[in-house]
């Protein structure tokens, strides 16, 4: 579900791309620092986002150094060295993906996930020690997310609703006290957050039809065999679009009103092109004629 927020490289200054890339290393060595290697492979491009817009409203400037990485020791890159910010985002992290992988136990019998979690148990832990009601709100609302599934609810937006309210939870830490700037990050997270869950149900469709898994979309529109899945895509695209044009507005309307301190190329490039080149990517992607075969 996670992995759509990033920016459009394209439209990217080669210095702001460094920072971007400076942050998600940042963010990997973090995880490392902070609890152990093997969970860094749960390094996502939305966390690494939610660090560099928290951090772009604090005044310290990063500090950053050149270093080796476990995937290429050799190669020095940059690394913004760990910020509260980044220790927010990799203690976030470990909640979300122990929930989510133990989510997927539960609901799919998945022994690949059950096994998944055995890293992040001493890390969770820990991370639910230092933000317990975050930890809390993350269970809260995959639980009702895990039961609206179960109980194959056909409206889209009232399940997208429930993970939009963790991203709202999770955007906004405790050591934010501003209530203006509280208030901004909390709608840039649910927006963000139900931005996310469909445009995955909708990147999810062939696999969803393949494999007879839920997807709200299938059921709130009423898919059958006969029309295949080009057809059904091509119907339901429309208010798919139009539901995520919306969110994406009122992202950018809200980081309008943001104090941003720094790195505002990249995080403009994100809200402003990268979320919309990425929804495009997703909504116009070619069908694949194997699946289309097998319905």
């Amino acid at each position: 579900m996670f992995g759509y927020v990033m920016p459009y490289k394209s439209e990217l200054k080669v210095r702001e791309y460094d920072m971007f890339r400076a942050y998600y290393c940042g963010l990997c060595k973090t995880l490392g620092k902070e609890f152990n290697q093997i969970v860094r492979f749960g390094l996502n491009y939305d966390l690494t986002f939610l660090a560099l817009l928290l951090s772009s409203i604090e005044e310290d400037k990063e500090v950053i150094t050149k270093e080796g990485c476990i995937a290429n020791p050799l190669k020095k890159k940059m690394i913004v060295n760990t910020n509260k910010s980044l220790t927010y985002a990799s203690n976030i992290s470990i909640i979300l993906i122990y929930f989510k992988l133990l989510d997927d136990w539960k609901d799919e019998k998945s022994f690949k996930s059950l096994i998944g979690t055995i890293p992040f148990l001493l890390p969770l832990k820990k991370a639910s020690k230092a933000y317990n009601n975050k930890a809390l709100a993350i269970k809260k609302y995959l639980y009702k997310l895990s039961a609206l599934e179960q109980n194959k609810c056909n409206k889209i937006d009232e399940v997208a609703d429930v993970f939009a309210k963790l991203m709202e939870e999770i955007s906004v830490p405790d050591y934010i006290e501003d209530q203006k700037t509280i208030r901004v990050l909390r709608w840039i997270g649910y927006n963000l957050g139900k931005w996310i869950y469909i445009l995955d149900a909708f990147n999810d469709l062939e696999v969803d039809i393949k494999n007879k898994n839920y997807n709200p979309i299938l059921l709130q529109y009423n898919f059958n065999n006969n029309e295949g899945i080009y057809n059904f895509k091509k119907k339901v695209s429309g208010p798919i679009e139009f539901s995520l044009t919306m969110s994406l507005e009122s992202i950018a309307k809200s980081f309008e009103f943001l104090n941003i301190n720094k790195n505002q190329g990249i995080i403009d490039n994100i809200i402003y092109m990268g979320t919309r080149h990425k929804m495009e990517e997703v909504l116009n992607k070619r069908e694949d004629c194997k699946i289309e075969k097998s319905i």
